[in-house]
């Protein structure tokens, strides 16, 4: 929804009660004509201060109802963000704008009732210019701090990269450091694009594929190849954002996975250790076990460290697992026709919910 500048919305509340409400020459009766025109410029000052709050705070709750679970979760990571710098959450700046626009009503009426019952036309006016004054600065008070937080998270908002939600996607899923997003480079059709949110600093590597698939020959489709931020080994309430962007996208979007381990033992600090990537994969693997799933053994130009091959058979057991090298080029081509094969699988999932939601209409 447009949220409009505190300034904005109260210079045209001002122009409009200006313009459209002139004293009824109608009125012969000088008292009466000054009372008329009070209330009613009143009346119209307080509408023009009060629909614009009604209509943000009911745009916000109703556009985010409409919102694609995984863009609720971004909107909700983006206004979390926020939270920790000013302490509101987007509920609560609505929740004040709302009852800025109650407080606001009240005192518009109580000016109208002022201005309607004055006993002479000199104190209508008086009272109409001290009401126009108090409302202005009531507005100020109540109104302006919310409509500007509002606006900044609006302006956040607009900088969310923009992800397909209906098109098949790889989501390459693993501890930091483990080589995923070099994996997306080297498997993409072009150029990845990173994908920077406003609740993290760092980027989401987006690339793409481009393949044919069996019902639509001949056409080819660009499917989504993305790198998601390092997730670890530890309970979800302790888990940051960009953890929890991670775990949405697998939730929320029709992906693949592409589970990446470093084992040679350099993956980074003890969070990204083998046992705890490790033990990070089952969890993943347990939350998800439907979703069509590969593997993959990065950088293993490094070898591997001490025992890590028989942790991983444990782990993994008969489930496909590829070893790479995207410095040496090992099992590039055979990753390729990997995420190909697993692309299709999505299709097909989508292709039938496209059709099961047809017959349901």
């Amino acid at each position: 929804p447009v949220v409009r500048p505190a300034n904005e919305i109260v210079g045209t509340a001002r122009r409009r009660a200006y313009n459209d409400v002139r004293p009824d020459k109608q009125v012969a009766n000088v008292r009466q004509r000054a009372r008329k025109h009070g209330a009613t410029k009143m009346d119209h000052l307080t509408k023009g201060l009060c629909i614009p709050l009604r209509d943000v705070v009911d745009g916000y709750r109703r556009e985010y109802r409409r919102l694609h679970p995984f863009e609720r979760v971004v909107a909700d990571l983006t206004a979390r963000a926020r939270q920790k710098k000013d302490g509101l959450t987007l509920g609560d700046v609505l929740d004040e704008i709302h009852e800025g626009r109650k407080e606001l009503l009240l005192a518009g009426k109580d000016w109208g009732a002022r201005c309607k019952m004055a006993a002479t036309a000199k104190e209508s006016v008086a009272a109409l210019e001290e009401g126009e004054r108090a409302m202005y600065d009531l507005f100020t008070e109540l109104a302006e701090g919310p409509v500007s937080g509002l606006l900044q998270l609006q302006k956040e908002l607009r900088t969310v990269p923009a992800v397909r939600l209906d098109s098949p996607a790889v989501v390459l899923v693993g501890a930091p450091n483990v080589g995923k997003s070099s994996i997306v480079r080297a498997i993409s059709s072009a150029l990845p694009e990173v994908s920077n949110y406003p609740f993290t600093t760092r980027g989401m590597t987006l690339g793409h594929v481009d393949l044919s698939f069996a019902g639509s020959p001949g056409t080819a489709e660009q499917c989504q190849v993305m790198d998601s931020p390092g997730l670890l080994a530890r309970p979800d309430g302790e888990r940051n954002e960009m953890e929890a962007l991670t775990l949405a996208a697998m939730a929320h979007l029709p992906t693949a996975v592409m589970y990446v381990m470093d084992l040679s033992g350099g993956a980074g600090d003890r969070c990204s250790s083998i046992e705890d990537q490790l033990l990070l994969r089952q969890e993943v693997r347990s939350r998800f076990p439907r979703r069509p799933w590969i593997d993959v053994v990065s950088k293993i130009d490094l070898g591997l460290w001490e025992d890590a091959e028989e942790k991983l058979e444990a782990t993994i057991g008969d489930d496909p697992c590829i070893r790479l090298s995207i410095q040496e080029g090992v099992g590039v081509e055979e990753l390729q026709e990997a995420v190909a094969d697993m692309l299709g699988e999505v299709r097909v999932v989508l292709d039938a919910m496209q059709v099961a939601k047809a017959a349901g209409e």
